[in-house]
């Protein structure tokens, strides 16, 4: 397996991801050439060699190692594969659907990126429809067995939003959903699955051979959250919305250097949270200050929003400042954009910082409160260490990133100073 030539890597859009696919591959690409590049300096400095001098061995190694027959082009450079796999993806009139690779993938290392949280219309073959949940869950399960009836190495499953992840635990004569869908993944044949703060790590111990990979996005959404917020203030205040987010908004309370706060709800579980105005929150308790603060909330997700909204307006009655929330995987389902719209105008709130992992139309984007994170070139880096057997560990465990971000923004304060 060669670093400078991954011609064994190859990357699938699912239907409606192609724009966070092609961004994926437009960093793998850089990343390739700027390691290539890395690489070919060190070693005509340790040999003495001059840099065309290495690239022309190089690229005589590939050739040789390299199936097909090489081209007559007496240009020599390290060019880099396309990545993308040609697929077709036909719905028929009953509401079946089919999958036909394309391009040849035999032996081949396939990583096939789906947003199943695309809820718009979108275009399959010569039909415009809106998928629902369970249209995305067959058109992945006939991609995956087609790409492995063609002969690839290994599928790996990049999905940043894990289908069926709020169904992981049993209360009633229930199914576990989400341990369900790993499991036939897991029998199709899939060896890995690369997904965004999913919702419940209980869900990893359904798999006996597959693997789970939880990326965080907290270094992008700090990186979004310093261009709205002065994130080397002493006025900053982390709270957390809940007790399931503790862990989650202790992380951002350390990196930033900040107090942690938390809010209790009390909750009628005879009703249901249907959206922001029809909340089962009877009552909040707030365990900290948020006095003449900035605060900042992390989350993993927004549905509805309605819990949230109601957070956000309990802490503005305790005195907070500002508020600016944080959120992996922002769906705003149903009326959730104008409810938050309102709500932003209203004083409620300032920013809603959330990931492009999550399909967004013009409906969210325009909003002058939504500040998108930009997290395609994480998944691009986790894909190019996986491929090549390196440890993505950095990537996960991202304090020290993080840490550097906040001693450079405050290097720039007290040069300002």
């Amino acid at each position: 397996m060669s670093i400078i030539r991954p011609q064994k890597l190859g990357i699938i859009a699912g239907p409606g991801s192609e724009y966070f696919t092609k961004k994926i591959v437009n960093h793998l690409h850089d990343l390739y050439d700027q390691r290539n590049e890395k690489m070919i300096d060190a070693l005509s400095q340790k040999y003495s060699t001059p840099t065309d001098t290495i690239t022309r061995y190089i690229s005589f190694m590939e050739d040789l190692s390299y199936p097909e027959i090489p081209s007559t082009n007496s240009e020599v450079n390290l060019r880099l594969p396309n990545f993308r796999i040609d697929v077709k993806y036909t719905r028929f009139k009953n509401g079946e659907v089919k999958t036909e690779i394309l391009s040849p993938v035999r032996g081949m290392s396939v990583y096939m990126v789906y947003d199943m949280s695309v809820h718009t219309e979108i275009q399959v073959g010569d039909t415009r429809f809106t998928p629902t949940i369970n249209d995305h869950m067959m058109f992945l399960f006939t991609t995956v067995q087609a790409v492995m009836m063609s002969g690839a190495g290994s599928i790996t499953l990049v999905l940043p939003t894990y289908p069926y992840a709020r169904q992981h635990k049993k209360t009633t004569r229930e199914g576990l959903t989400a341990a369900l869908v790993g499991k036939i993944l897991e029998d199709m044949g899939v060896t890995r699955i690369i997904t965004l703060d999913i919702h419940s790590r209980e869900i990893e111990n359904a798999f006996s051979r597959l693997h789970l990979e939880n990326l965080h996005a907290s270094y992008e959404c700090i990186g979004a959250l310093d261009k709205v917020l002065d994130i080397s203030s002493n006025d900053l205040v982390v709270v957390s919305p809940d007790t399931g987010a503790v862990a989650r908004n202790k992380f951002y309370a350390n990196a930033l250097h900040c107090p942690l706060a938390m809010l209790y709800k009390e909750r009628d579980y005879s009703k249901l949270s249907l959206d922001a105005k029809h909340s089962n929150i009877k009552s909040i308790n707030l365990l900290g200050d948020v006095k003449d603060k900035h605060v900042i909330i992390a989350d993993d997700m927004i549905a509805t929003g309605g819990t949230l909204i109601t957070a956000m307006r309990e802490l503005k009655k305790k005195g907070a400042k500002t508020i600016t929330s944080i959120v992996s995987l922002p769906f705003f389902n149903g009326s959730a954009p104008e409810d938050f719209d309102a709500a932003n105008k209203e004083g409620v709130f300032e920013h809603i910082i959330g990931t492009n992992a999550v399909f967004q139309n013009e409906r969210l984007l325009s909003k002058d409160w939504f500040v998108q994170a930009d997290i395609s070139e994480l998944f691009a880096k986790v894909i190019m260490r996986l491929h090549h057997r390196r440890p993505i560990s950095p990537l996960l465990d991202n304090r020290t990133f993080v840490q550097n971000l906040i001693n450079k923004k405050q290097q720039n304060k007290n040069k300002e100073n």
